[in-house]
């Protein structure tokens, strides 16, 4: 069943983790898909596998989510190869793990800046379009770090935080002209960042708290953002759908 066919979607952040299995996802249901991400390279690499299949309609185009024309531009850009968007996909993002009296002001700028404003200046670009069409589809991919205080994550919860909200608010205000916002706060999964990140103790005190006992992995992340993008999804708006083993459940917070 391709859920998608026909649908013209843009994934931030695309070119790896969970972007990445987003984007694979999305072609297999039939989306023409926009890989926007730093990493041209990265991302080309990815449209060159998914190319292998004839049928498959991808492009890679490289962009910084904190830089507001280049984002316009990327949007620009999809409208002509392929139309839409018609749905957009948030997913590029930084991690940082250090105590709040340790984190420096850059370091917490640069942390909202990618993993909020990013979301905002994108979601405000790709909207402009949805509304004049009257449809759309956004996913924003916040983080359980945004639901629950976890140590040594001040900048990095606070942009999920805010992402919550910001998608809370996008819903409220763009429901009436046919589109939908929602927000996905991942637990622990398993990515090239959560690899780099996680220690052996981190990953232990982690799989001790999930009930399903073990880190997720990006498709099951990816088949979530398919059915947010899908028209059975056409109800739900301003929700925040959890996609963490249950971790929810046993509280976010480790002693690491």
């Amino acid at each position: 069943m391709q859920d998608l066919k026909g649908r013209v979607a843009v994934v931030t952040g695309g070119a790896s983790g969970i972007g990445a299995a987003i984007v694979e996802h999305f072609v297999q249901q039939g989306a023409a898909v926009a890989i926007a991400d730093r990493d041209i390279d990265l991302a080309e690499s990815l449209v060159k596998k998914l190319q292998a299949d004839a049928a498959a309609k991808v492009i890679a185009l490289r962009m910084d989510v904190t830089i507001g024309q280049e984002v316009e531009a990327m949007v620009a850009q999809v409208e002509h190869a392929f139309g839409g968007p018609d749905i957009l996909v948030t997913s590029a993002g930084i991690g940082l793990r250090k105590d709040f009296l340790e984190t420096t002001f850059d370091e917490w700028n640069r942390v909202l800046a990618v993993n909020l404003t990013g979301a905002f200046l994108c979601g405000q670009a790709a909207a402009r379009r949805m509304v004049k069409r009257g449809y759309g589809r956004i996913v924003n991919i916040s983080s359980g770090a945004g639901v629950r205080g976890i140590p040594g994550r001040a900048a990095y919860a606070a942009s999920k935080a805010g992402l919550i909200s910001l998608t809370q608010v996008m819903a409220a205000e763009l429901g009436s002209h046919g589109v939908t916002v929602n927000a996905i706060t991942p637990g622990p999964i398993d990515t090239p960042l959560t690899q780099e990140m996680h220690t052996g103790a981190i990953r232990a005190a982690y799989v001790g708290r999930i009930p399903i006992g073990r880190y997720g992995s990006t498709r099951e992340v990816a088949a979530a953002a398919a059915f947010l993008a899908s028209e059975q999804a056409s109800y739900i708006t301003a929700d925040t759908l959890q996609v963490d083993g249950g971790m929810a459940a046993t509280n976010y917070i480790i002693n690491i």
